[in-house]
């Protein structure tokens, strides 16, 4: 079983630590290079490289695959402690918990494979995980049930030729008194069993309020907070150069005056690098004078103390109101499988109705707080003469055809010949002559020519009009469409809810006052909810699947169902934790909630297996439950401790690690499985909180 060295090395083999020292920490080494070296291999089999992903599977490892040897150790340690020679102590103990710890490999492996029908960018991420989780599990599996006995058969022996220091003893009875009091704790919930039943059922539900009254906000996916920020401008098109160059001087000027105030609390300057580039916008599909990003570095999140949110407000407020300006986005480029936080899809077939509509939505979610960077995808586009027939302009012979190719011949030329000097060819066009930024000043005293070669003003067959029309039209699934984009601000709003109120607040009466127009959420709300979804199905197929193979184990069904019944009881710590730090809850607050649940399951199976173990033994049932409670409660409690701190402590490291120096190409995979500190936090808060409560 995968173990770690080091300074968790006395958590990891209780009989060596609380009963027999330390002997032969190479043996410990030795497993855990086994463990990794195996599951190595067989990700080589499986054609999964080294790489963050990975890597992370193979940290989580440490901290959730040492239950196995934990309970193994435990077990063996207690035959020991019967007069049992080392050798026998070996075997018995292994073949005590033998079923147990196979058929929590059993259930680790169905709740971990769950995941594997998670859809979306997420789920082909963590496919990558589970894969390796599950290579490791099988391979320490193994080391588990057949090296390991054999080490700790050497230990025992070592150890049985030595009397007990004195500081081990204290350690010993210090524990026994912990037990002994957790054991009283157990008698009093047995005595009071329907209380304490109610008890757990009452804060299940009431935990379950929290987030169903918004107490504990669910966001699909946390907030990733980088290193660089964009303004992204948008001016009308035909726009030129000289006005965009004009903007970004602005909002330059802008931009240094921030820098100077927000640099004050910062050891050097918050601005390391700014890049302005013309004719670019990752937010309209165009080009033109008309565009511009300015791009700025910023110091990294782990030494600067400004918030990105802090900047861009600040940059906006200094920048002030510009005319003849669309939009101005101060906006991070985020990544990651979330899709932007508001993505409404407008679809219908009149251009007008849709862009009506569109700015009803736009007002309205303008009302509320931390919303920014509104923005749709229709917009005027250039200024055009639209030319329109008179009743009665056929009769001269002239149709729109032949008016639309005489303009067309008049401004854009018309090839005439060509003429060779040499082997050089030479076009002959013929057009207007007309200086620059002169040509439509007599557009309406323009001639016509009809096939008799007679000369018609343009003003008698045709009626000219100067507008604009729409610079681009979207089309999904043959209909026209209008999507509204923006962001929303974490820490004043929620963008589950934002949605929530706009549709049950706003959407009826727009729905009454544009019948032929339809209405779809796009972004982080189809994204979430479909991974949401996924998940929840997935994990219900893997609970059935763990709940078939105990009935088979047990040999009834009451006894998986009080298994799996510390599953919902579990999450009582995992929204507690979230309540109390402040977090919402994600969707890798719900991975981290089925990962949870392999360890969960695991220890329960244990513990009915102790139960039934002391009942065969003669003892009564409820007498059996109590003594079960104090033969498991020791390696109940190192492996919750074990596993909150080597969570605790790797995924701090990895996102660390992640966030810092990981070049860009892996950020986007950190991102999925822990986005930044309130993502990585909300996975191990699960970890910790649920597991604590647990035991």
């Amino acid at each position: 079983m995968t173990r770690t060295a080091g300074a968790q090395i006395g958590c990891q083999r209780p009989s060596r630590f609380w009963g027999l020292g330390c002997p032969k920490i190479y043996h410990e080494v030795e497993d855990t290079l086994v463990s990794f070296l195996g599951g190595l291999a067989l990700m080589v089999l499986f054609g999964v490289s080294i790489n963050m992903i990975s890597m992370i599977a193979l940290l989580m490892a440490i901290g959730i695959l040492m239950d196995d040897a934990i309970v193994i150790s435990e077990s063996i340690e207690h035959e020991y402690a019967k007069g049992k020679t080392p050798g026998q102590a070996s075997i018995d103990g292994t073949k005590k918990v033998f079923r147990g710890v196979f058929s929590s490999y059993l259930t680790s492996a169905f709740l971990f494979g769950s995941l594997l029908m998670m859809k979306g960018d997420i789920g082909q991420i963590l496919g990558v995980l589970l894969v390796v989780l599950l290579s490791v599990l099988t391979v320490s599996l193994i080391e588990a049930m057949l090296v390991l006995p054999h080490h700790l058969k050497h230990s025992l022996e070592h150890a049985h030729e030595k009397g007990r220091p004195a500081w081990r003893q204290r350690i010993d009875d210090g524990f026994l008194r912990m037990r002994d009091a957790a054991g009283r704790a157990a008698d009093t919930a047995i005595r009071y069993r329907y209380l304490t039943l109610g008890l757990a059922l009452a804060m299940l539900v009431f935990s379950v309020g929290l987030i169903a009254t918004g107490m504990v906000k669910f966001k699909a996916f946390p907030d990733l907070e980088g290193n660089t920020v964009d303004a992204r401008v948008l001016l009308p098109q035909g726009t030129p150069l000289e006005e965009t160059e004009a903007v970004v001087q602005h909002l330059l000027e802008a931009l240094d005056k921030t820098n100077r105030e927000l640099s004050r609390n910062e050891l050097e300057p918050l601005v390391r690098n700014v890049q302005v580039t013309f004719g670019a916008h990752a937010d309209v599909p165009e080009n033109g004078a008309h565009l511009a990003t300015i791009t700025l570095d910023v110091l990294n999140t782990e030494i600067r103390h400004t918030a990105m949110a802090e900047l861009t407000g600040r940059w906006r407020q200094n920048s002030g109101d510009l005319p003849d300006v669309i939009s101005i986005q101060f906006r991070e480029p985020k990544v990651g499988p979330a899709g932007r936080a508001i993505h409404v899809r407008l679809s219908g077939d009149s251009l007008d109705d849709l862009s009506r509509a569109s700015w009803e939505v736009q007002n309205w979610l303008r009302g509320y707080q931390g919303v920014s960077n509104l923005l749709d995808d229709l917009r005027p586009g250039k200024p055009q003469f639209s030319v329109r027939l008179l009743p009665g302009a056929q009769s001269t012979g002239l149709d729109a055809r032949t008016i639309a190719f005489q303009l067309r011949a008049a401004y854009q030329g018309l090839k005439v010949t060509d003429i060779y000097k040499g082997r050089e060819a030479y076009e002959v066009i013929a057009k207007l002559d007309r200086n620059n930024g002169r040509q439509m000043d007599d557009f309406e005293n323009f001639f016509l020519f009809t096939g008799k070669a007679e000369a018609i003003p343009l003003s008698r067959v045709a009626q000219v009009q100067e507008k604009r029309d729409y610079s681009r039209i979207a089309h999904v699934n043959h209909r026209r469409t209008v999507n509204i984009y923006g962001d929303v601000d974490g820490v004043l709003a929620n963008t589950s809810e934002i949605i929530a109120g706009l549709q049950r607040d706003f959407m009826p009466g727009l729905r009454e006052r544009y019948p032929d127009i339809r209405f779809h959420f796009k972004g982080e709300v189809e994204n979430g909810t479909e991974t949401k979804l996924s998940i929840l199905s997935g994990f219900g197929l893997g609970a059935l699947g763990v709940f078939l193979l105990l009935s088979l184990q047990f040999r009834n069904y009451r006894e998986p169902f009080i298994v799996l019944l510390n599953i919902p009881l579990a999450l009582i710590g995992a929204i507690w934790g979230h309540f109390i730090m402040g977090l919402d809850f994600t969707l890798p607050s719900m991975i981290g909630f089925v990962s949870l649940a392999g360890v969960v399951v695991n220890d329960s199976i244990l513990l009915v297996e102790f139960v039934k173990y002391r009942v065969r033994e003669g003892m009564v049932f409820h007498d059996a439950a109590r003594q079960a409670v104090r033969d498991r409660f020791r390696a109940i409690f190192l492996t919750s401790v074990t596993t909150v701190a080597g969570i605790k402590r790797v995924f701090g490291l990895v996102i660390d690690f992640g966030t810092s120096q990981s070049p860009k190409s892996t950020q986007p995979l950190t991102t999925y499985l822990c986005p930044s500190r309130p993502g990585h936090q909300a996975l191990r808060n699960n970890f910790a909180s649920s597991l604590l409560l647990r035991t």
